[in-house]
């Protein structure tokens, strides 16, 4: 059974920085994918950025795009969110999700079907 336990977050002032952490385990396959969400009250849920392991590569949100990082380490099976130059906009509970294969969508979570238990992010200005 896949099982994804984040860590990190917490509270930053506009322009400091954070790191995100899944560690996932289950995940037995050559292939799966990792990403990113965050969402606040009223609004749609964002898909922020995805990893696909096992020789594919990461994509970003152009919301996020030249601020954030997604990386993964293999040994310890954990992915990490490294999120730089933080915006209040950046305020949100993060989660973090897997999918068992690469058929995974950052726009609305499809194929995503496994998820963190999420993590607040608070970017005051």
């Amino acid at each position: 059974q896949v099982q994804l336990a984040q860590s990190g977050g917490g509270s930053v002032q506009a322009g400091g920085s954070l790191r995100l952490s899944c560690a996932a385990s289950g995940l037995t396959y050559a292939r799966y994918c990792m990403g990113w969400f965050r969402q606040t009250p009223g609004k749609e849920r964002e898909g922020v950025a995805k990893i696909l392991v096992g020789g594919g590569g990461t994509y970003l949100a152009d919301s996020v795009k030249d601020r954030f990082t997604i990386s993964q380490d293999n040994a310890k099976n954990t992915v990490y969110l490294q999120m730089n130059s933080l915006k209040p906009g950046d305020t949100a509970i993060y989660y973090c999700a897997a999918s068992i294969n690469w058929a995974c969508q950052l726009s609305d979570g499809a194929g995503f079907g496994y998820w963190g238990q999420g993590t607040q992010v608070t970017v005051s200005s």
